[in-house]
């Protein structure tokens, strides 16, 4: 059980009698722990398996794994194995061998997938990254997890080589014409049968994700070829057997990033244990988007707050049919029910659906469930099965019921092995009992629905992409000129949240929002930079230091 104790009375609201009177198969009133409305699922229990071979002993009737969306250049399911094992052999070839880490700096390409596969397929760590990313967050990525090989795109060739890392160039397309391709066209060449068979227990490593956590700067969040099973058959099997049709007939659209969870889970992960055909954009536009889900008639289109808010708008001003559509699924970011509301009265036919998941759970946590009796747009779903859930109120410590709002925790087999080398961060992030603190505020309907109310966490959320505050204080706080810094969120109906910065300037300074602006511009990646920044003579802090950034964005309210 949790190591918070239920105190006398138990629930703040209600006596124990006038509780128990409310009967959930669900919810325990003297526990406090919610568990999951599905049946619970037996997850693989052999020690030495990996998520691999796991994926790819599933048997499915699925033709066409992945296709470039401009090109149609498409790998089969058939190409996909062998394919797999002869990059992975050439790796071998190279050096490359269990527990290295491997970098993944690549936009969306169908060969983004097959390389992730690969190096899990060694017992080697993948670390994803945005192509996006400037040459100080690489460095340190590379330094923070001991990177040995990136696989990247022409444009980081050159970063990549100052770093002292060996770079492997990815075409974004089928065309290999040019002569940069030639060392990935040598691995794919390479005899399949050289590949070893190293021997990968479920606990082993497979992924270094980065995230924010709860709060503080970026995190390696270790994730391991378990976890990865667990989101497999918890999050991506469990989304497709809500429907009475097979996996392998849908076809998905791949306009998530997927150097990013949500999209490295469903998108190069679990869809293709099912057969499911998964078209691949390689950067988002708006009428790349219609002509590919006309083109492949496209069935299944998971997406972020401001892709909804584009796709509502096609479907609202332009003639398109969107006919092949069956279901839409958001996740990443909150999103408003005026939007959830155009939403479908443009799609009444699409089946909307919202999901909840952090890096820190393998993206395992909700998922949406519409009946024909209950549709709960709003809600982020059901718990997962074999995952379960506390709801603490985050003054008190009380373990809240059924309709009452406190801080998420979380428990189950998505949960990650750790912080990368920050010992301090995974105690503070998941207790002894192995329950996981979410620092998100929920609560859980009267049908078992879980709402997501706000986030205690202080993460921005920027057209799904996550940005740590402390991230960009650090680096504005490097400006001669500049004596103290915080950083939050202001609501952007457009992008979900934008960056602030609140900046004390050293007495006499002539230093502009623009000067700011750009300042930081030149140290991160182009969706982390800040969009607004306000002069102010201080910070407000706690007595213990913290920044509240909830006075903050008080003052902001009145000046902006």
């Amino acid at each position: 059980m949790g190591s918070t104790q239920i105190q006398n009375p138990p629930f703040p609201h209600e006596s124990f009698d006038t509780q128990r009177k409310h009967s959930y198969s669900w919810f325990s009133p003297e526990t406090g722990i919610y568990t999951s409305k599905h049946t619970s699922i037996q997850l693989p229990n052999k020690p030495f398996l990996d998520v691999v071979s796991f994926i790819l002993s599933h048997k499915h009737q699925g033709v066409s794994a992945l296709i470039d969306s401009s090109s149609g250049c498409t790998i089969s399911y058939t190409q996909l194995p062998e394919l797999v094992k002869s990059i992975a052999s050439g790796l071998h070839e190279i050096g490359i061998s269990q527990g290295q880490v491997v970098l993944l700096l690549l936009p969306n390409t169908i060969y983004f997938p097959v390389i992730y596969l690969v190096v899990l397929s060694l017992g080697a760590i993948v670390t994803t990254m945005s192509p996006l990313s400037s040459f100080h967050e690489i460095k340190k990525r590379v330094s923070d997890c001991n990177v040995v090989l990136a696989f990247t795109i022409s444009a980081h060739l050159e970063k990549i080589g100052k770093l002292g890392v060996q770079a492997i160039v990815v075409p974004e397309t089928g065309n290999f014409d040019s002569s940069e391709f030639s060392c990935f066209s040598k691995l794919m060449l390479t005899n399949p049968n050289y590949m070893p068979r190293p021997v990968i227990n479920q606990n082993d490593t497979a992924a270094i994700l980065y995230s924010s956590g709860t709060s503080g700067v970026s995190k390696g969040v270790v994730i391991t070829h378990g976890n990865l099973i667990a989101t497999v058959v918890l999050f991506v099997q469990l989304g497709a057997s809500q429907y009475n049709y097979p996996g392998w007939e849908n076809v998905y659209l791949a306009a998530l990033p997927m150097f990013h969870v949500f999209g490295l889970s469903l998108l190069a992960t679990g869809l293709l244990s099912l057969g499911s055909t998964i078209v691949v954009m390689r950067e988002f536009n708006v009428d790349e988007m219609v002509r590919a889900i006309d083109r492949y008639r496209v069935t299944h289109f998971p997406l972020v707050p401001p892709i909804l808010m584009v796709l509502t708008r096609a479907k609202s001003v332009g003639s398109y049919d969107f006919g092949s559509l069956k279901q839409v699924i958001s996740g990443a970011a909150p999103l408003s029910k005026n939007t959830i509301q155009e939403f479908l009265e443009n799609f009444p036919f699409v089946d909307f659906i919202q999901g909840y998941g952090m890096t820190e759970s393998t993206a395992v946590g909700t998922y949406g469930f519409n009946t024909k009796e209950i549709r709960k747009y709003t809600s982020v779903g059901l718990l997962a099965p074999n995952m379960e859930a506390k709801v603490v109120d985050y003054k008190t410590g009380y373990l809240m019921p059924p309709g009452e709002k406190g801080e998420l925790w979380l428990r189950g087999p998505g949960i990650m092995k750790g912080y990368l080398n920050d010992l301090d961060a995974t105690l503070s992030a998941v207790d002894k009992d192995g329950w996981l603190h979410t620092g998100d505020v929920v609560h859980f309907d009267q049908d078992g629905f879980l709402c997501v109310s706000e986030r205690l966490k202080e993460m921005i959320k920027y057209k799904g992409y996550q940005i740590a505050p402390a991230d960009l204080e650090n680096a504005l706080i490097s400006h001669p000129e500049i004596l103290d810094v915080a950083v939050t969120a202001a609501t952007s109906k457009e992008v979900g949240e934008i960056p602030v910065a609140f900046v004390v300037k050293r007495p006499g300074s002539a230093l502009s929002s623009a000067d700011v602006i750009n300042y930081v511009s030149e140290q991160v990646a182009p969706y982390k930079r800040v969009r607004k920044v306000v002069f102010t003579n201080s910070i407000p802090r706690s007595t213990a230091g913290k920044i509240l950034r909830r006075e903050l964005r008080s003052k902001m309210v009145s000046r902006m």
